[in-house]
């Protein structure tokens, strides 16, 4: 296993603001390690890229309860996927936290399998409207029309296609246009990762709670505090809450994109906003 240093995901905070969020870390690794906790249960943060995971992250790491993994920590991941179960269960059951939180966005298709591997687990499904998503990922990556013509061709090997239903492969191969703007290639990508949720029917299941972007940042202290509650996450106070730094919610249509590839994701936005609300106890 690497004994290189943890890493977080990327943090927009002021330079003071980052020097806060390293001391804390560093005391509460340190409280930790003198005083370690048996884990009581597991966390896994999912969702589609440049949707504000780390953002809940963060949330999940101003508890003094957990110890959290990013996709960028060598620990757990190489090149953002999960390593070997074996090194997750490992570190599992090395952490000195009694709540053991980590990423799951390359594994959006093991959701329950991973929570079933890991019991006691919930999962928090981050979901933000997928048109700041779009804006927000094509600022940051690119290569989505190729990696959408090589889906659309039946190549599902790597994570982006893993567990994709047959119904999915074949509305990706309908919509498919060598002329697609790099826009519409990350809204498609936003549809089919999200899209997983209800192939694997994790609506019904109680283990898993979806928290949509837009109410985090527009109200913290309400859904931060409903995250907590669902976690049995002890610590929660307006100084969790204002850890939320992130604004940006636009809805600003990216564009470029075809009217099919944005009825298609407005339908499945609208799917997720009429879930039943899960109520803090």
């Amino acid at each position: 296993m690497s004994a290189s240093k943890p890493a977080t995901g990327h943090d927009a905070r002021s330079l003071p603001g980052r020097i806060r969020h390293a001391l804390w870390r560093h005391s509460k690794a340190l409280r930790q390690r003198v005083l370690p906790r048996a884990v009581a249960h597991h966390v896994l943060v999912a969702g589609m890229q440049r949707s504000g995971t780390n953002l809940l992250m963060d949330v999940l790491d101003a508890s003094a309860d957990t110890q959290v993994f990013h996709e960028t920590d060598p620990r757990a991941f190489e090149r953002y996927e999960m390593r070997d179960l074996a090194v997750i269960r490992q570190l599992a059951q090395q952490c000195p936290a009694p709540v053991f939180v980590i990423k799951a966005l390359c594994e959006l298709d093991r959701i329950k399998f991973l929570m079933e591997t890991f019991s006691p687990a919930k999962t928090l499904w981050v979901v933000r409207d997928w048109r700041d998503s779009v804006n927000s990922a094509i600022k940051s990556f690119g290569n989505f029309v190729p990696q959408w013509q090589r889906l659309a061709h039946g190549d599902v090997a790597d994570w982006r296609g893993r567990g994709m239903s047959p119904a999915t492969c074949e509305l990706l191969a309908a919509l498919y246009r060598p002329d697609a703007s790099e826009a519409e290639g990350a809204a498609i990508m936003w549809f089919y990762r999200n899209a997983l949720f209800f192939e694997q029917q994790l609506a019904a299941d109680a283990r898993v709670r979806v928290v949509f972007y837009e109410d985090l940042v527009r109200h913290p202290l309400r859904e931060v505090a409903a995250v907590y509650d669902f976690l049995g996450l002890q610590g929660f106070n307006h100084r969790v809450a204002g850890r939320i730094h992130a604004r940006s919610v636009k809805h600003r249509s990216p564009p470029d994109i075809a009217p099919a590839v944005v009825a298609l994701c407005d339908e499945l936005l609208a799917r997720f906003r009429a879930l039943p609300r899960q109520e803090m106890s």
